[in-house]
């Protein structure tokens, strides 16, 4: 199933000269979702064993916590600052426009567990970047981000010094 087919293009979203990848098509058809989940799950690792996948917030918790249970693993939530109700570890990262900062809970991986990270876009990098660093400084291992799409114009790949993988390149 070409899963491209259930991505929406908003114009000028959320600011003017933004072209926004809207998922909520993809969510709202069964087959589509099924299908994009199977594929997500297709392109984790086979080599090793997946122990936590990662989801960032909002839209990577959806796909996020559906891979996990596909894959035997474990889920975590990470999420911007001031909504997780333990014991945190922050990391700030930049924006187009500022800065914003994500927090996980300082006991959601353990050393040497094997990490698969999601969101639905990589774009510039820069949250991809600080969960990964979120999750080595937890002495988590991340293995590979993978995404439902890809912004290749904006080059985030080259901030991630891990395997990258995702469905769709833009």
């Amino acid at each position: 199933m070409k899963i491209q087919d259930y991505i929406r293009d908003i114009s000028d979203f959320p600011k003017p000269g933004i072209l926004f990848k809207d998922i909520t098509p993809l969510l709202g058809n069964h087959k589509a979702f099924t299908s994009c989940v199977d594929q997500l799950v297709d392109l984790s690792p086979k080599e090793v064993r997946i122990d936590k996948v990662i989801g960032i917030e909002a839209r990577g918790f959806i796909m996020g916590i559906l891979m996990a249970e596909r894959l035997k693993a474990g889920f975590v939530p990470v999420r911007k600052k001031g909504k997780l109700p333990y014991d945190v570890k922050s990391k700030s990262y930049g924006l187009e426009y500022g800065e914003d900062v994500l927090e996980i809970h300082t006991d959601a991986i353990k050393a040497g567990e094997n990490i698969l990270i999601h969101d639905d876009v990589l774009a510039t990098g820069g949250t991809a970047r600080a969960v990964c660093d979120l999750v080595k400084e937890l002495g988590g291992v991340v293995v590979q981000c993978n995404f439902i799409m890809e912004l290749d114009f904006l080059k985030g790949r080259e901030k991630l010094d891990v395997p990258v993988s995702a469905l769709l390149n833009y």
